[in-house]
């Protein structure tokens, strides 16, 4: 017996995700144009200091937040009651990150991220944009599950280089039973 699958349509794409890659383009023309215009008033090579002074802060800033990740971890695993909950550590990662990606742009967003008054205002964003996604993701539905299983169904039939195999179901009640495995002598001539 031979069972067709049906075709299961991707789900659509957010908005988000067909933005976002002309909102990374328009960032990076950004961090050129910036950088170029930075470089024409205070010359190429103070352009590479700064820039290579960002890589080395960014790096030092993330060392400092797994430092300070670890002590507290190691506090916790020691006395759990008394140790005091580590935030901020995320923001701060990101904040080095930001610092290594070449750009000015992107520093000014890491020192907003590492200034306690605009990191307030970042969790206070935060917190709300994570509250507006979790209250906006509809329930899952009957037809979305099943959707769902027809495509896990449909990836189970893929080998993992890519080829399809064919082959059919068939029913074990009415298939064979098993492996051969009755004992046949040698053939002798």
């Amino acid at each position: 017996m031979s069972q067709q699958a049906t075709p299961v349509r991707p789900a659509p794409r957010s908005r988000l995700r067909r933005v976002l890659p002309l909102l990374i383009a328009a960032w990076l023309v950004l961090e050129i144009w910036l950088v170029t215009v930075v470089a024409d008033v205070v010359g190429w090579s103070t352009v590479l200091l700064l820039l290579i002074a960002g890589v080395v802060l960014g790096g030092m800033v993330i060392k400092r937040a797994g430092r300070r990740a670890l002590a507290a971890a190691v506090e916790q695993s020691k006395d759990p009651q008394s140790a005091q909950p580590q935030t901020g550590t995320t923001m701060t990662v990101l904040a080095g990150l930001l610092l290594i990606v070449p750009g000015f742009l992107s520093d000014v967003l890491a020192v907003t991220l590492l200034l306690p008054p605009t990191r307030a205002l970042w969790r206070a964003l935060g917190r709300r944009t994570a509250k507006r996604v979790l209250n906006s993701t509809a329930p899952v539905g009957a037809d979305r599950l099943a959707d769902a299983m027809r495509l896990q169904e449909q990836m189970r039939i893929h080998r993992p280089d890519g080829k399809v195999i064919q082959g059919e179901v068939v029913d074990p009640a009415q298939g064979p039973q098993g492996p051969d495995t009755d004992y046949r002598p040698p053939l002798t001539h």
